[in-house]
Parts: C-alpha cells; sequence; structure tokens
C-alpha cells in the first residue's frame, strides 16, 4: 500500500502513537462538533456525526469526550466555532494532495498552508484540481500479528468491507464503503481485534512514484501539514520506496 496511510502506520510503528493521539482525538473531536453544529446532535438522524462517533470509538476515545464535543456542536456548551475548507494542489514530483482543515481563522490559516505547499516545491490549486483522483471511503489498518488472515477476511468481508489488502509485511489493510465503516468497526470491536488506525478518509485511485531526493521533500510536506494544529487530515498519492518511510 502507498500513500499517507502508509506514512501514518508507519509512524505508528515508530513509537510516534502515543504523541499522536492528541492530535487524532482533536481531529475526531472537532469532526463531532461540526457534524453535530450542521446536523443535530442525534446520531441515528445525522450520518455524518454516525461516522465520526464511530471513528472516535475505533480510537478508543473516553465516551465523556464524545459527549462534550456532540454538546459543543449543539450549543448545549460554549466553544469555538470551526469553518471547514479543504485545500487542493500538487507536491514534490506532482503528487496530488488533500489538505482538510478545521479552523475559526482562514486569513491565517490559508497562507500557512500556501506556505508549506510552496516551500516543499508545489504549490497550492483552485477547488476540484486534484479532487476527482480520490474516492472517500473507510480505513482500518490492523497488525497482522494481532489476527489471521482467513479469520479476518472472512469477518470484514461479511461485514460489508470492499477490500483486505496484505501488502505491508507487518499490517494489513482494510477498506470499506463510508456506509459499511461503523458496521465494520463493530465487528472488530466484537471479535477483539485491534486497530492501529481507523478513519474515514479519501483513498487515492492512482499513484505517483517518486525517486529518493523528491520523496524526502514530501515526507518534510507530509510532516509539516500533520503538525499544524488546523490540519484535519492529509490525503496524497505519493508511492516510494518502502526503506524511505521507514528511515523517515
Amino acid at each position: 500500500m502507498s500513500g499517507h496511510s502508509k506514512w501514518s502506520t508507519i509512524k505508528h510503528k515508530k513509537g510516534a502513537a502515543d504523541a499522536k493521539r492528541g492530535k487524532i482525538f482533536t481531529r475526531i473531536i472537532k469532526e463531532m462538533t461540526v457534524a453535530a453544529r450542521l446536523g443535530g446532535g442525534d446520531v441515528n438522524g445525522n450520518p455524518r456525526l454516525r461516522a465520526a462517533v464511530a471513528e472516535a470509538k475505533a480510537n478508543n476515545m473516553p465516551k465523556d469526550n464524545v459527549e462534550r464535543a456532540i454538546k459543543r456542536g449543539t450549543g448545549e456548551i460554549e466553544g469555538v466555532t470551526y469553518e471547514e475548507v479543504t485545500y487542493e494542489g500538487y507536491g514534490p514530483g506532482g503528487v496530488a494532495l488533500l489538505v482538510e482543515a478545521m479552523t475559526d481563522n482562514t486569513n491565517r490559516t490559508t497562507p500557512e498552508i500556501r506556505h508549506m505547499f510552496e516551500k516543499a516545491g508545489g504549490n497550492m490549486g483552485t477547488p476540484g484540481s486534484v479532487r476527482f483522483q480520490f474516492d472517500r471511503k473507510g480505513y482500518f489498518a490492523i497488525e497482522k500479528k494481532a489476527v489471521d488472515e482467513d479469520k479476518l477476511m472472512e469477518l470484514v468481508l461479511e461485514a460489508g468491507a470492499d477490500d483486505l489488502q496484505t501488502d505491508d509485511p507487518d499490517t494489513y489493510e482494510v477498506f470499506t464503503s463510508p456506509e459499511a465503516f461503523e458496521q465494520v468497526r463493530q465487528t472488530l470491536e466484537k471479535n477483539n481485534i485491534p486497530t492501529v488506525e481507523a478513519k474515514l478518509g479519501q483513498i487515492p485511485s492512482n499513484y505517483v512514484k517518486l525517486d529518493e531526493q523528491k520523496a524526502k521533500a514530501m515526507m518534510r510536506l507530509l510532516e509539516m501539514l500533520d503538525d499544524h494544529d488546523d490540519v484535519q487530515n492529509v490525503w496524497s498519492n505519493f508511492d516510494i520506496p518502502e526503506e524511505l518511510l521507514e528511515s523517515a
């Protein structure tokens, strides 16, 4: 598997999981808050909120955090109002990037994200310039030592998953439609199968291979974007050698 999902999994393996958990929780809390503000706090009647809550559960977020985020969105608790914005553009070597952000100040966030693109040798594009290269899907990463492949395949496919990929030497990757994400999450939970990563995201339909120089520049760009407080998710279609990811 190539691309940003692979990059995230590598970072978990390298011991960054605890440091990243705070960022993961912040991202999901923002998503739940905005989903509740736009569609109401009823999980059953708000598909976007239902998906966000499912992702929160898949990442072992405490119930109190979930409830507070929803109440902020519905106005029962005061909180910051975030605006959603998606930046599209190209990184080193023509790699397509979707950067999903939630910000209380686009006048601050937009030039900061543009500067990161330009610093890495890329450029920010116009809305729609790269989105067509991605499909919205559910994604789970599961360590191979946690479960037998045949058992996992039977469980997730029966739960409605689209595909199980085993290319990575240490990790299974499960892809679902957005609608099947919650059912697959519940199936994994019931069978005590832990996830390294679980999210709804934008999966690329094709990949761009990078040489070593451009790959290193791409990884620097991803690091900068990942570390930005307003960035929710980064989706990209890069394909680089395993050893470069491992050494990042």
